[in-house]
């Protein structure tokens, strides 16, 4: 059963396990914690309530607290203290599961957490099929499969529901066909007059209303992880998501957000405007749609944070990080990957060789029309046409530009 240590800011949920007295943590997957030295599981707390949204005008008009920039843990364990920022991590000293009391620290607290259920050895599987599919990648890619500093991450994102209401002006467009007529010369010179049919469009003002429900829109809460490479951890089964307990935490580490709630539903709204778009073209109906102004109203605002959960991978290659993510729900995989030059230089050569080989024969047969054809089929089903590409650029090997998640 998790205890909660005194100490103001410095309080948090520590983990000791009832058998042994060692420490228990989450185990992926499970309902449980699990003791890793003896074996012990005890049941994860059960939660009283269900999700619930919150209301975003309440939010706004409450006065917060600023956050500190980090907070003490004192480990219920060994009793060292450790200054992070995370909610959740594990000693830095024994090792210990140690996630923070969320309500001493000024912060917006989250409301659900979506459990890991990828564990460790599942995670491994999946870089290894992603590892196997990388063409052309350098052998230092496959040490990201046996990385112990491979870490699971608990990551904040938002969530908004909305009503919206969108007035818009624009024009509808409807083709018509006219015949035309226009003159072209013939190989002697000679003028001829022909005629085709040339598309058109009338086009005609319109305005109205369009009306939309939103329902859990979902923003990053950090930025220390690139939006772009979350996006494509999606789809997330967030109607999975439980309600939230210090437990699915032990033993993770969880980053706080730092992407404020105004900020995340800024976002939220910028994510809702192309589909609102979209409706306001279906409802101006025709052949084609200009829209030329949106004006949209928010009502019935509400958010929630809620946890992700990630595996984050990281290895150096050239003296640069590159940096791998695991969905810890559906296994899907996303990450930067570098090229390896001598790979493709052995490649391309392969490839050439066979191409010259190809138009030799060919042209020793009397048929060489062909001879370039074929030899381009050669490299394309050699799968070397994206290699020659990398190897031709100037910058031939893909860059980061991803900030290597710090390990406490």
């Amino acid at each position: 059963m998790a205890e909660l240590t005194d100490g103001g800011r410095a309080a948090h949920h520590a983990y000791p396990c009832a058998q042994c007295g060692a420490a228990v943590e989450f185990a992926a997957g499970t309902g449980t914690l699990t003791c890793p030295y003896c074996g012990h599981e005890q049941e994860v707390t059960a939660a009283v309530r269900e999700v619930r949204e919150h209301d975003f005008a309440a939010l706004a008009a409450t006065a917060r607290p600023a956050a500190p920039a980090a907070h003490d843990y004192r480990c219920g364990t060994c009793g060292a203290v450790t200054t992070s920022d995370h909610l959740s991590q594990k000693c830095g000293f024994c090792g210990s599961p140690m996630v923070a009391e969320v309500e001493t620290l000024g912060l917006v607290e989250p409301e659900a957490v979506l459990p890991f259920e990828v564990d460790r050895a599942a995670m491994q599987g999946a870089l290894q099929t992603w590892v196997r599919s990388r063409w052309f990648a350098p052998s230092a890619l496959k040490k990201v499969v046996s990385a112990e500093q491979a870490h699971g991450v608990y990551l904040p994102h938002w969530t908004f529901d909305a009503r919206t209401r969108s007035d818009y002006t624009g024009q509808r467009g409807e083709h018509y066909w006219v015949t035309e007529t226009y003159t072209t010369t013939d190989s002697e010179g000679r003028s001829q007059t022909q005629t085709r049919q040339v598309q058109k469009t009338r086009w005609y003002p319109a305005s109205g209303t369009v009306a939309r429900d939103f329902d859990d829109v979902l923003v990053t809460g950090t930025h220390r992880v690139m939006p772009e490479h979350l996006a494509k951890l999606s789809p997330w089964p967030l109607q999975q998501a439980r309600a939230y307990q210090p437990d699915y935490l032990a033993g993770y580490e969880t980053l706080r957000y730092d992407v404020e709630p105004e900020a995340g539903l800024e976002a939220a709204k910028q994510d809702m405007a192309p589909v609102i778009e979209n409706d306001c073209e279906r409802d101006i109906g025709g052949d084609v749609q200009r829209v030329h102004q949106v004006r949209t109203s928010y009502a019935a605002v509400t958010y929630k944070l809620l946890l992700l959960p990630v595996w984050i991978a990281t290895y150096l290659y050239g003296g640069k990080p590159f940096q791998v993510l695991v969905n810890a729900r559906t296994a899907e995989v996303v990450g930067e990957r570098p090229w390896s030059a001598w790979k493709i230089t052995l490649a391309v050569l392969a490839g050439l060789l066979v191409a010259a080989a190809i138009v030799w024969a060919v042209v020793a047969n009397g048929d060489g029309g062909s001879a370039g054809a074929l030899a381009e089929a050669a490299l394309g089903q050699a799968g070397l046409g994206e290699a020659a590409a990398h190897w031709a650029a100037p910058g031939w090997r893909e860059s980061v530009g991803v900030p290597v998640y710090p390990v406490v």
